[in-house]
C-alpha cells in the first residue's frame, strides 16, 4: 500500500484532486467576475450592508493597485509573474500531493492566481467587487474602505495563511 502510494505521488497522479479544488476556485471566480461584469458599470456599487458592498472596479495593478498607474507594462509582468507562479506550482504540487495542508494551500494560490491572469489576459485589469469599509479604518484606508478584490484574491490569502500555517507546524514538528 505504502509503495503504491509512493508510485502515485511520483507519477504526479495524487496531484489531480489538488488541481481540482484550483479549478473549482478558478471556475467560481470567473462565474462572479462575469456576472459583475454583465451587471454592474465601473464605479457601480450596491449596498449590502453597514460594512460590505458589491461594487465594478478594475485593477491594473498588483495588490492594493500597487503600481496601477505604471502605464500599462505591469500587465504583462503581473501576467509573466501568473504563468511562472502556475508552473511552479504545478511542479510542487507533483511533488508533495500527500502534504495536505501544503497541496491544500498552493492550489488555492493557483486557482487565484490563473484566475486573475485570465482576468489580465481578457481585460487588461482585474475585475474586483467585493468592497469592505469600517468607520474606524477611514485614517488608514481611502474613506475607511479596504480596497475592492475578489474570489481570486480571497482563494490566494487563504492559500498564504495555510502556506504559513504548514511552515509553523512544520518547524514544531522538527523540535
Amino acid at each position: 500500500m505504502a509503495r503504491g502510494a509512493a508510485l502515485a505521488g511520483r507519477s504526479g497522479a495524487g496531484m489531480w484532486p489538488w488541481l481540482a479544488w484550483a479549478v473549482v476556485l478558478l471556475v467560481a471566480d470567473q462565474i462572479t467576475k462575469t456576472w459583475i461584469i454583465q451587471n454592474y458599470q465601473l464605479g457601480d456599487a450596491t449596498f449590502i450592508t453597514s460594512f460590505f458592498n458589491i461594487v465594478r472596479a478594475h485593477n491594473t495593478g498588483a495588490a492594493f493597485s500597487f503600481l496601477r498607474d505604471a502605464g500599462g507594462w505591469q500587465r504583462w509582468l503581473f501576467t509573466g509573474i501568473g504563468v511562472a507562479a502556475t508552473i511552479f506550482i504545478v511542479w510542487q504540487l507533483r511533488a508533495h500531493p500527500g502534504q495536505k495542508l501544503f497541496s491544500f494551500a498552493l492550489s488555492s494560490i493557483l486557482g487565484g492566481a490563473v484566475g486573475n491572469v485570465v482576468d489580465r489576459l481578457m481585460h487588461g485589469y482585474v475585475v474586483d467587487f467585493l468592497d469592505f469599509h469600517w468607520n474606524f479604518l477611514a485614517g488608514i484606508f481611502h474613506g475607511g474602505h479596504f480596497p475592492a478584490f475578489n474570489l481570486a484574491d480571497t482563494a490566494i490569502s487563504v492559500g498564504a495563511a495555510c502556506l504559513i500555517l504548514d511552515e509553523l507546524l512544520r518547524a514544531r514538528r522538527a523540535r
